[in-house]
């Protein structure tokens, strides 16, 4: 590798060591978890139920877009094929060819991991979450609050670990060439993410709203009734939903960050008089720092002094983990770097994921004012408890951009005085240091399901109030944990959106230099001027993309959720349900579920990949950069508002369900299961959704973009299959539209039946 030292290849060697590291630790914790009792029977049967609806629900996924990725990986390689390579893949000696099995083997290696993180990382979550419940049984809070969160940190290790163990690798493979492959290591995990969330949310969200509706506010029962035919399929949705995706989204935005500040890293060294290999060293050991002090700060995790308090169990580990990396930074920064500004811009990082997460918990923790503000509303029926949680929605979207604007004036601030491509550095770099708490972040994430499915066994099982009471309480802990790595896994895709844009800018430049592009008329010159129509077009096209997006899915878990009420109330209509001597089909509801979120994967994962390819050929590259921005933007503000809107008024639905205004039955707690239902697909859904759409955008555009340099000129080939792409997202939309055939039969029995 040009111009690594021994210091260098040692260091890489020493962070391959800590990616392995990471993973042994998930192991030893899997091995912790499985050793811990099962609980009765009865228990280990509905358990059963849940976990072989996961498994098949994702067997079922993988099986759908497994045809899907093969084609990619043909088209990934023809990418490089049919353009010129970087000059740093030259300088370190590889051809064309080399360069083109490197980055489609990198986009299955990074969709493998993606897969397997979200895969195993359920998996583990659903063994973990019966020994919580027997553990809240027979050993009370503290040995439940650790098997929950220790289930939980396994799946926030394998994405620390094999993110890092890919991405090293890659670098160490290829060297300074590394982001020519890495973009394929980043797109592969980000296209599984997609999957993963659009498929889990819809999902999850039918069987949940499904369960609500039919459930609670028609026939009053309580929350997982196990005579209500829907609650498994809604304990199965936490773990596809919450468990997989979360997992796969976050390691894609780990992914892509290190990326991005490859690229960026490479741009520096190409105006730094010394050319030294350190910028592009740096963010590896700043992901090596993280996945240490995550290993520390996870174990901390754990009940001290008597005190029964997930939460600030948790946040101990959370801002131990904190300390850690920061003095990590420091030391890394000033006895390597020997530079401020890059411990500066990564400590940044850090204080925009805790701003992030006290804004979220600010907006979504029943402790403050936005919540209990819901909850009052819900005094006066369902519109008004709506109205509220519209409104702060709303608020809550502008402070988190707020934010993200602080942090990348940070960078702005921080280098001032030096050329842009610093600034960008910096920013990149703040990306990697909020996702340094990678594994406390999805730790704290699945631990939500993880506390919500013990405490549904719980409550089909029949087992004792105090064991009840337990697990309702890191239950109520999940709701909050869950709602603040929503707002970080937000955050840090639009910052990774915005690191990769930079790259976008800084790498379409090299390719119009290659071509011998005046220097005058070079994107990084000339920027992206809205001022020009073209690029204004591409701008309200990128900013229109989220909210297709965001209609498609929900009309998606509309459509599965009726068909779900229909189910529940059909059954509730047999002879011995409601009296409970009948055992309801569960698998049924759960196939309801299955096929509504397996209709939508390709169709939406097509928009999200041509859409960019198409605006860069017809409208060139400072559109399909305006197509960025636009998308990043309206992305963000859409997410941030369906995510705390809905998570706000779920936990003011448990503010009235502990108590509050009547408590359960009352006409605010029907109010307040009905705002419930109206969040559930936004917040689990279409919000989370939209942060792998839009770094599947980003990291196309980066694809295609020395293609779209390249082909300037509309000649017949670029023309027939512009028009190809175009009737290939007219389909993906009708399909989107389209009830599956197998809920167009239910829907007729279902008629057929009330007749």
């Amino acid at each position: 590798m040009h111009g690594f030292g021994r210091f260098e290849v040692i260091t890489l060697w020493l962070i391959l060591g800590v990616a392995f590291a990471g993973l042994l630790y998930a192991y030893y914790l899997a091995r912790q978890t499985l050793s811990a009792d099962k609980g009765t029977p009865e228990m280990q049967a509905i358990w059963m139920d849940i976990k072989s609806g996961g498994n098949a629900y994702l067997r079922k996924q993988l099986q759908t877009i497994a045809w899907f990725i093969i084609l990619l990986v043909v088209l990934l390689a023809l990418s490089v094929l049919i353009t010129d390579i970087s000059p740093e893949a030259r300088q370190e000696g590889f051809s064309k060819l080399a360069i083109a099995i490197g980055r489609a083997g990198a986009f299955l290696l990074g969709a493998t991991f993606s897969a397997s993180v979200g895969y195993i990382g359920m998996n583990m979550a659903l063994e973990g979450n019966v020994r919580v419940a027997a553990a809240a049984e027979k050993k009370g809070f503290g040995e439940a609050l650790k098997i929950a969160y220790r289930s939980g940190t396994i799946t926030g290790m394998l994405t620390d670990g094999l993110g890092l163990l890919g991405g090293t690798t890659i670098f160490m493979i290829f060297g300074k060439a590394a982001p020519d492959a890495l973009l394929g290591f980043g797109f592969g995990g980000t296209l599984l993410a997609l999957f993963m969330r659009v498929g889990g949310g819809i999902y999850t969200k039918a069987a949940d709203v499904g369960a609500d509706l039919a459930g609670k506010v028609e026939a009053g029962l309580e929350e997982d009734d196990p005579r209500n035919a829907a609650v498994i399929a809604d304990l199965v949705g936490d773990n596809v939903g919450d468990c997989a995706g979360m997992a796969a989204d976050i390691f894609e935005s780990y992914e892509v960050t290190i990326v991005s500040g490859l690229i960026l890293g490479l741009a520096v060294m190409a105006i730094d008089p010394s050319h030294s290999i350190k910028w592009i060293m740096f963010p590896l050991m700043v992901r090596a720092i993280g996945v240490l002090s995550s290993i520390i700060g996870t174990y901390q995790v754990k009940e001290f002094g008597g005190h029964k308090d997930a939460m600030a169990s948790i946040n101990r580990g959370f801002y131990t983990s904190a300390v850690i990396s920061i003095i990590g930074f420091a030391l890394v920064a000033f006895l390597y770097m020997h530079d401020w500004q890059v411990f500066a811009s990564t400590l940044a990082g850090i204080v925009l994921a805790i701003l992030i997460d006290e804004s979220t918990k600010h907006f979504t923790d029943t402790h403050y004012p936005p919540v209990k503000e819901i909850a009052k509303s819900t005094q006066t029926g369902a519109a008004t408890t709506i109205l509220s949680g519209l409104a702060e929605g709303y608020e809550s979207t502008v402070w988190a951009i707020m934010l993200i604007a602080l942090t990348i004036l940070a960078a702005v601030l921080i280098y001032h005085g030096e050329p842009f491509v610093y600034v960008l550095y910096g920013v990149a770099m703040s990306g990697i240091g909020m996702l340094t708490l990678t594994g406390n972040n999805v730790a704290m994430d699945t631990y939500g399901p993880i506390a919500d499915n013990a405490n549904g066994i719980g409550e089909v099982a029949g087992l004792s109030k105090e064991a009840r009471q337990i697990l309702a309480d890191l239950d109520a802990v999940g709701n909050t944990t869950k709602a603040i790595t929503k707002g970080v896994a937000i955050a840090s895709a639009v910052i990774a959106a915005v690191s990769l844009f930079a790259s976008f800018l800084t790498d379409t430049t090299k390719v119009q230099a290659a071509m011998g592009v005046p220097v005058q008329h070079q994107l990084a010159t000339i920027g992206i001027n809205v001022a020009m129509p073209i690029v204004f077009i591409g701008l309200l096209i990128g900013g229109a993309m989220p909210w297709l997006f965001s209609s498609l899915m929900i009309k998606a878990v509309s459509r599965a959720a009726s068909l779900m009420v229909m189910e529940v109330r059909r059954q509730f209509r047999l002879p011995g349900v409601m009296e409970g001597k009948r055992k309801p089909d569960y698998a049924r509801a759960v196939e309801i579920s299955t096929v509504a979120a397996q209709k939508e994967l390709l169709s939406l994962a097509t928009l999200a990949i041509l859409t960019p390819i198409v605006v860069g050929f017809l409208l060139q590259a400072q559109a399909l950069g305006g197509y960025l921005a636009g998308a990043i933007l309206s992305g963000q503000l859409l997410a941030v508002f369906m995510a705390n809107a809905g998570g706000a008024w779920d936990n003011a639905k448990k503010t009235i369900e502990d108590g509050l205004y009547g408590g359960k039955h009352s006409e605010a707690h029907k109010a307040s299961v009905v705002g419930d239902t109206v969040g559930d697909p936004l917040k689990d859904t279409a919000g989370p959704a939209l942060n792998p759409m839009l770094k599947v955008m980003n990291l196309v555009s980066l694809i295609v973009a020395p293609i779209v340099v390249k082909y300037t000129h509309m000649t017949i080939g670029v023309l027939i299959a512009v028009l190809l792409m175009l009737a290939a997202m007219a389909w993906a939309i009708w399909m989107s539209k389209r009830p599956a055939p197998s809920l167009v039969e239910m829907e007729k029995e279902e008629e057929a039946t009330t007749a």
